[in-house]
């Protein structure tokens, strides 16, 4: 692996296999009218936990033997990268827009205010900063040309998704005047880091902040952070709207009913941004992480009026290169009959505009 040590990246994922077989506490939360409630944390709709144990080691002892992940044909960053409109993004009051930094990391212009969603400037993915996936690629905008944040939406608490340094920056740049939208049971773990401006939303609860409607959404996905936490805090997708113009952001998730739920639900997303990366071997990563023709299955049953493509070209989490899912994705638009406008992939720090108003 470009940049990391073999040895060091199989010491992470060592880590993290004990973290698979950790063991849950019981669920502060737990409401047995919930199905997806559980009296020691929390589970999907349809699918069980990820694949743990003898499975997570023959993935790990596969991908060692064949030298997964190969590296991009072309070398990194696999993203072209554009100049950010800063002057624009930082004056829009206005028009809805979506910027992609990284990974899953976007500026969402909506509703007058500035969002942020699962937030990562750091070099590592990675609870530690000397171990662990590192970035093959800039964030588009650079931490200090951001505009004054106004909210930040945090999908789970895997560490490409919830990073404690960026979380750290954020409220030391802007304080209590931004305000974090999380999933049940991660509200403590802000607490221990001295920040109390946190909303915390089970499934289906909605939040206001200004003129923005915050809905949280199943996905289907899971959550760990450490050896004892696994599916403790739970995890999901956000509905954000302000007035006639609906952003949906998917987090991280594996293909699922849910998305029709939502559709039923709440209508059609004007812009919907979906997962595409980080998704071989499917018999390991199929529960929990879309391949990009089921992403494109999404976009269908979201009924979006455009999707955006994101979770690819930062980190190598999977086997896949880093350069393969715009290519799988092309092909699978391609088949599903699906113009370039209407499901696209951005460059990092490029800015597209969306919604009716």
């Amino acid at each position: 692996m470009s940049g990391m040590p073999r040895f060091l990246h199989t010491t992470l994922w060592f880590f993290a296999a004990l973290a698979l077989a950790g063991c849950s506490h019981g669920n502060p939360y737990y409401d047995a009218s919930k199905p997806h409630h559980t009296a020691g944390g929390f589970r999907n709709n349809t699918q069980p936990a990820p694949n743990g144990g003898r499975y997570f080691w023959r993935w790990q002892w596969e991908r060692r033997m064949q030298g997964l992940p190969k590296p991009p044909a072309q070398g990194y960053p696999v993203v072209a990268s554009v100049m950010p409109a800063l002057n624009f993004l930082q004056r829009n009051r206005q028009q809805a827009t979506v910027t992609w930094i990284n990974h899953s990391t976007l500026l969402v212009q909506l509703g007058g205010l500035n969002i942020l969603t699962d937030p990562i400037w750091s070099e590592r993915a990675s609870p530690v900063h000397f171990l662990g996936p590192q970035r093959h690629a800039q964030p588009g905008i650079a931490f200090d040309d951001l505009p004054k944040i106004d909210a930040v939406v945090i999908s789970h608490n895997h560490y490409d998704h919830l990073d404690a340094d960026t979380v750290d920056r954020l409220h030391a740049r802007f304080g209590d005047k931004l305000r974090f939208f999380v999933p049940l049971g991660l509200k403590p773990w802000f607490a221990e880091r001295g920040i109390g401006n946190v909303s915390e939303l089970d499934w289906w609860d909605e939040a206001r902040l200004g003129k923005l409607r915050l809905v949280f959404t199943p996905v289907q996905h899971w959550s760990q952070r450490t050896l004892w936490d696994r599916n403790q805090t739970l995890w999901g997708g956000w509905w954000l709207q302000a007035d006639r113009t609906r952003f949906f952001f998917a987090g991280d998730t594996g293909y699922s009913d849910d998305f029709k739920a939502i559709h039923r639900r709440l209508g059609s997303p004007d812009l919907a941004a979906i997962p595409v990366g980080t998704y071989e071997p499917r018999w390991f990563m199929a529960r929990h992480h879309v391949a990009p023709d089921e992403a494109i299955r999404i976009h269908q049953d979201l009924g979006a009026r455009q999707s955006l493509g994101i979770h690819w070209g930062t980190f190598e989490l999977s086997d896949e290169s880093l350069d393969q899912p715009p290519k799988d994705f092309m092909a699978a638009r391609a088949g599903a009959k699906i113009e370039a406008g209407t499901f696209y992939l951005l460059r990092h720090g490029e800015t597209r505009r969306f919604g009716l108003d």
